[in-house]
Order: structure tokens, then C-alpha cells, then sequence
């Protein structure tokens, strides 16, 4: 055999030792078709996820109610002790204590706020010219003649004619006082007093804001009726005057009505109490009272 010979033959053998190695690892294994045949295993299937419970919200403590307790009575505190006055001459260096500081006297009311309170008397939302027409009645001027008339003798000023303001009461303001005061008694008591037509209601009334008596008053009854047209013109009860008003104002009402009741006295358009009445009041509008303060 040449050597070329000898050399195709070692490259045979070479070729048909590489094609048998894979040959060999290739029946070391299972065949595709043993593979194929053997059943596949079993997969477990996906799991369905589990809803979730929501969260639940705790129940709040349902409302008690709370025990009722009985009313308690706060304890009474007792009132303190009554205050007791002390002399001023009983503190130890007010001996001979004596007041020398100079006092002012009563002053006059403004002529302004007199004549409202007269106008208001007569009754609201009047103004002076329907106070005069009230006033004059049927007198043609016999008891009120006019306000023109009046003016200067109250102490109104009057700069037109450099007339300053009165500050103090003279003879001719006091006379004008009286005029105007029993006017207003006068138409008031015709008014308020009258038996026929009946008088307005008590409510309605202004001066004379009670019913006369059936018969003269006792002294239990003038005082209740005093004690009103005091109020009205001095603006505080009777039993708080000075002195026993009531009982002095009591004895003119019965010299009053004693002088109307007697034989032959002179005819009036009153009645005896009427004519009592009309007397109390004019004694009050003219009080020193009801025009200075």
C-alpha cells in the first residue's frame, strides 16, 4: 500500500470515528417519539383570587342616657343684718357739725317744658292752637283768652324786642300761673267728671283719672283719689309729701262742696264734688311744686 493510500485510509477511519460519537450520545437519551407518547403532567389551573372583605367600620356606643338626678334646693343664705344709721354727731369730731355751705335755691322750670307738660295735659299730639280752641270752650274767653297774650307774662323771650328770659317768678307770672292752671281744671273737670254724656274711659282720661263717689268721699277714698291728681302734677305719691297734703287738701274739698250744697249759693255748672274736685286741682297745678325744681 503507498503512503497516499495509507493517508485516505486514516482519513476514513477519523470520518467514521466523528459521525459514530454523536451516534452514541444520541442513545443515551430518549427518542423524540418516546417523549411525544409519554403524557404530559398535569398543570394545576390558575386560582381564581379570593374577593376581599372590605374593611368593616366599627359600630359607635349607642347613646345612654344619663342618670337623672334630682333637683337640688340651693341653700338659703340668710339676708344680711339690717343697716343702723348713725347720728352725724355721734362720730367722735362731728359734735357741733353744722352744714354752712351755701345752698341754692329752687330754680324755675323753662318756660318751654311748662307749656308742653300744660299742652300734654290736655292730651297728645295736640298743638297749642288746638289747646287754646280747647280751652276758650264756649266762653268766648271768660277763663282762657290767648297764647299771644301769655307769652311775655310767663318769661318766654322775646329777641325781637331784646326782652330777655325771667328766670324768677313775679305778681304777674304767678297771676298768669293761676289763669292757666284753672282753665285746665276747669275744661277737664267738665269733660272728665260729667255724668252726662258718660265720661271717657279712666284709661282715656288725663287729669281726673278716677269716678267720683255716689256720695262725698270718706277720708279712705278722697285719699286714693288725691294720691292720683298728685302723681299727675307733682309726680310722686302723697303720703311721701312733707306734710299731711292729703288731709289739708281734704278740708277744702268739704269746704267746697258745703258752700255749692247750701241753700241759695250761686248756680254753677258743677256739682257740689264737681266743684271739689275743680278746687283740689286748682291748689296742685299751682303748687310751687309743679313749677320750680
Amino acid at each position: 500500500m503507498t503512503r497516499s493510500s495509507r493517508h485516505l485510509a486514516a482519513l476514513a477511519a477519523m470520518a467514521l470515528a466523528v459521525i459514530a460519537a454523536p451516534a452514541a450520545g444520541c442513545s443515551s437519551k430518549e427518542t423524540p417519539q418516546a417523549a411525544a407518547t409519554e403524557p404530559p403532567a398535569p398543570t394545576t389551573p390558575p386560582t381564581t383570587p379570593t374577593p376581599t372583605t372590605p374593611p368593616t367600620t366599627p359600630t359607635p356606643p349607642s347613646p345612654t342616657t344619663p342618670p337623672t338626678t334630682p333637683p337640688t334646693t340651693p341653700p338659703t343664705t340668710p339676708p344680711p343684718p339690717p343697716i343702723v344709721g348713725v347720728p352725724a354727731q355721734a362720730i367722735p369730731g362731728h359734735a357741733d357739725l353744722q352744714d354752712d355751705t351755701p345752698k341754692e335755691g329752687p330754680r324755675l322750670v323753662p318756660q318751654e317744658v311748662y307749656l308742653q307738660t300744660y299742652v300734654k295735659l290736655f292730651g297728645d299730639d295736640l298743638t297749642p292752637l288746638q289747646v287754646e280752641a280747647l280751652a276758650r270752650g264756649a266762653d268766648a274767653g271768660n277763663v282762657f283768652d290767648r297764647w299771644a297774650d301769655y307769652m311775655s307774662p310767663l318769661g318766654f323771650p322775646d329777641h325781637k324786642l331784646d326782652v330777655n328770659r325771667q328766670t324768677n317768678t313775679n305778681t304777674l307770672m304767678m297771676a298768669t300761673f293761676e289763669r292757666l292752671g284753672i282753665a285746665l281744671c276747669a275744661r277737664k273737670a267738665e269733660v272728665e267728671l260729667r255724668s252726662s254724656p258718660p265720661p271717657p274711659p279712666i284709661a282715656a282720661r288725663r287729669v281726673f283719672a278716677f269716678d267720683m263717689t255716689p256720695a262725698d268721699p270718706t277720708d279712705a277714698e278722697f285719699a286714693a283719689r288725691f294720691d292720683v291728681l298728685h302723681r299727675t302734677f307733682l309726680g310722686y305719691p302723697a303720703a311721701l309729701a312733707p306734710t299731711d297734703r292729703a288731709g289739708r287738701f281734704h278740708a277744702v274739698f268739704r269746704d267746697v262742696v258745703r258752700r255749692h250744697a247750701a241753700p241759695g249759693a250761686p248756680t254753677s255748672r258743677f256739682t257740689p264734688q264737681q266743684a271739689g274736685w275743680a278746687a283740689v286741682c286748682y291748689g296742685l297745678v299751682r303748687h310751687p311744686e309743679f313749677i320750680v325744681y
